[in-house]
């Protein structure tokens, strides 16, 4: 990754189905390709809150979140990025003045733990999915974060391999959109 493309930063990753697998995908950054994992319900140009899909859209990537005990190698971005601690979650309750925001747990609406067990979120990027405007039920929590081993489906974000992540970390700025395609 020494081309000039990638010493300046990365202006987009496109994201896109694997041909016969709607829940996997390929990543593409600049001439290099890693595997990702997408949404259980595939791209979906109308994106509603539970349908497990990702968003055929463009995204910026605002800021993001990581465990300091986990994934140290988050600091090295052009990204805003906090460390997630216990009391940190994501509202999903579309009728919720917080819907599709961080809120601090306990929270008495659903909401998702970013502190997870499984390491998903060790290195979590918010992209602006439905935060301005933010229209409820048209979807929350959408992240780039870490993949599940196999690629398993995501509920809607688009996930990649820790190294992977690692590699791009630096590469990113708010400047950065993923855009899902078809």
């Amino acid at each position: 990754m020494a081309d000039a493309t990638f010493r300046s930063g990365l202006r987009i990753l496109i994201v896109r189905a694997k041909p016969g697998n709607r829940s996997q995908g390929f990543l593409q950054a600049g001439k290099l390709v890693f595997p990702c994992a997408l949404g259980k319900g595939g791209i979906s140009a109308n994106k509603r809150e539970g349908d497990g899909a990702t968003p055929l859209a463009s995204m910026r990537i605002l800021a993001g979140y990581f465990r300091n005990d986990h994934f140290a190698k988050a600091r090295r971005t052009r990204l805003p990025m906090a460390p997630i601690g216990a009391d940190l979650g994501w509202c999903e309750v579309p009728d919720d003045r917080n819907y599709n925001r961080p809120v601090r747990i306990p929270y008495g609406a659903s909401h998702e733990r970013m502190r997870r067990e499984d390491r998903l979120y060790d290195a979590c990027l918010v992209l602006d999915w439905n935060i301005a405007p933010r229209r409820r039920g048209r979807g929350s929590a959408i992240f780039f974060h870490l993949a599940r081993p196999g690629f398993t489906p995501t509920q809607g974000c688009v996930a990649v391999t820790a190294r992977t992540m690692a590699r791009l970390l630096p590469l990113l700025s708010g400047k950065t959109m993923l855009k899902v395609v078809r």
